[in-house]
């Protein structure tokens, strides 16, 4: 016990870093959100276009995060303990990034197979593949700052990653209507996407990659022995692989799992949003009917969505950078509620909309709700676990964000079949009450991290 102590009292604090290290750190990041927000924004349209149902879309997108919760983990756990002449969290930065990258080309070229296999079960595949792929890039970002960053800039850290984040997002968001304005065809039939869609995807792969590379090339990582001095040694046992995982599971600190009720109300959420909101907006403002799907007015609703979530993504990417000056004053606790309590006005305040250009309005609420949820679980998660266990409690703590998704993607589906009669505005509805819940619930969680707010 007294020599354990020793050796905690003994460690050297970690040097400060600058802004520009500390965004060059986390510069990949944005281009991993600019191929997530592509993903995010368009995947039900173009499943839709390859035939599925509206009712079958949560069973589609059910693959990415059944992935995510087994990849994270894993991902966590090796990054914990990999070191060679990229670094130890780079290897999984850029090998991720170009799964990524191929699965982002890969995606609206399905019919290229559909001879041999259905477009939409193809195109299906390709998404679990671009997940895994998302999940293997960036999991290891997360650790990298609580890796290289003391507690004083912490929140600062993770708040420049979400602003980061935003830009990534938004440019990836308004993609598709960027390009349908300038002329590029967004009409597509069952087997293949439209033009805009394609051509954003190809280069959402290019903006990812080229991204990645600035964090692998101009970013540091401390070698081993430099890593022990701040840190201190790997605990014994820890290279006894998926059993040492599962023992990191049942003994997560406290803050986790309260975090987890949190995470749970917050994920199912934004999975309902994700999943049918173009829907939504397309039958519940546009009038549309659900066998639209192959139209032009359809793609323009679909385009107003995909430039909506780049509205959200735009005004996290503002606010991230003002959630450490709030926290300093309200707490962590109450701004992490309060953002949550905005993103659910916003979405409930979808209902009521009739003119799509409101819908800007709404996603500023979703906006505040998505830079919070970026950053303040993380900042309170990182001041509560081991520093030799950041890449595992990461990872593990990815249950928590796909395990609702999961449950959604299963029982959502059904419950707008059967219960909201095929009606997604309904579902979204529910997505902002639970955003609702989740501001209830954070405020019941432990915060063990308050001394590390910016100075």
């Amino acid at each position: 016990m007294a020599d354990s102590s020793f050796r905690v009292s003994s460690l050297l604090p970690k040097p400060r870093l600058s802004l520009t290290q500390i965004f060059t750190m986390s510069f990949g990041f944005m281009g991993i959100q600019f191929g997530f927000a592509l993903q995010n924004g368009n995947t039900s349209r173009i499943l839709r276009s390859f035939g599925a149902d509206v009712e079958q879309l949560p069973m589609f997108w059910i693959v990415a995060p059944l992935v995510g919760m087994i990849v994270q983990p894993l991902i966590g756990h090796y990054s914990d303990r990999t070191w060679n002449r990229l670094g130890r969290r780079k290897p999984f930065f850029l090998a991720g990034a170009v799964l990524s990258s191929l699965a982002l080309i890969f995606l609206p070229n399905s019919a290229v197979l559909s001879a041999l296999i259905p477009a939409l079960w193809v195109g299906a595949g390709t998404v679990m593949i671009m997940d895994a792929s998302f999940n293997v890039a960036m999991e290891p970002f997360r650790a990298l700052v609580a890796d290289n960053l003391p507690d004083s800039q912490r929140t600062q850290g993770f708040s420049i990653q979400t602003f980061l984040i935003g830009i990534g997002a938004v440019a990836g968001s308004a993609l598709p209507g960027w390009l349908a304005s300038a002329g590029v065809s967004q009409v597509g039939d069952e087997t293949h996407v439209a033009n805009n869609i394609t051509w954003s995807f190809y280069i959402g792969a290019l903006v990812m990659i080229g991204a990645i590379l600035v964090t692998v090339l101009f970013s540091k990582e401390y070698p081993p022995a430099e890593y022990e001095k701040y840190h201190g040694a790997q605990e014994p046992g820890s290279h006894k692989g998926l059993r040492q995982i599962l023992k990191d599971f049942t003994t997560m600190p406290r803050t986790m799992r309260q975090l987890g009720l949190m995470q749970f109300f917050s994920w199912f959420a934004l999975f309902s949003m994700w999943v049918f909101t173009t829907d939504a907006v397309a039958t519940h403002v546009y009038k549309l009917s659900p066998d639209d799907a192959h139209s032009v007015a359809y793609n323009t609703a679909g385009n107003t969505v995909s430039g909506a979530f780049g509205v959200y993504n735009a005004v996290a990417a503002v606010y991230a950078l003002l959630l450490p000056l709030l926290a300093k004053y309200i707490g962590r606790k109450a701004t992490h509620a309060f953002s949550l309590v905005a993103g659910g006005v916003g979405l409930i305040s979808i209902y009521f909309i009739k003119d799509p250009a409101m819908l800007t309005y709404s996603m500023v609420g979703v906006g505040l709700a998505w830079a919070s949820i970026l950053a303040m679980p993380y900042v309170m998660l990182s001041g509560s676990i081991p520093a030799g266990k950041l890449g595992i409690y990461m990872g593990i703590f990815n249950f928590f964000i796909t395990l609702p998704q999961i449950i959604n993607g299963l029982l959502g589906g059904l419950i707008v079949k059967y219960i909201y009669n095929s009606q997604p505005i309904y579902a979204i509805v529910m997505a902002g009450v639970f955003l609702l819940c989740a501001a209830v619930s954070v405020l019941f969680v432990t915060d063990e991290s308050k001394k590390e707010f910016i100075k």
